[in-house]
């Protein structure tokens, strides 16, 4: 999968289309990732105990990652994503995410 944690991204589809936030969690088994904001979800707690009152918790429900585009940090639009390895002078090599609109390192 193309989008890490803490990555920018922008949503394609659903009620928050057109919306972007940082991506908090990202489940590489599912291709599924949590958005920042986005997303949200109501749950309904009961209370516990008697005198106690119920509560309502929003928290960012997961999105699949077919629906959201990487934003690149240096032209600032949603894009694809492309890899290059580059070798080092001490015969390492690295693997790098390079946009596809501006062609700059994403990492």
């Amino acid at each position: 999968m193309n989008i890490k944690k803490n990555d920018k991204v922008k949503i394609l589809a659903g009620k928050d289309k057109g919306k972007s936030g940082k991506v908090l969690q990202v489940s590489k088994k599912d291709k599924r990732l949590s958005v920042e904001g986005l997303n949200l979800l109501i749950k309904h707690l009961r209370p516990n105990r008697e005198g106690e009152k119920g509560q309502r918790i929003e928290f960012p429900a997961f999105i699949n990652a077919s629906n959201v585009a990487l934003v690149c940090s240096k032209c600032g639009k949603a894009t694809r994503v492309s890899h290059k390895i580059i070798k080092s002078e001490t015969g390492k090599s690295k693997k790098f995410r390079i946009c596809k609109k501006c062609n700059e390192s994403i990492d």
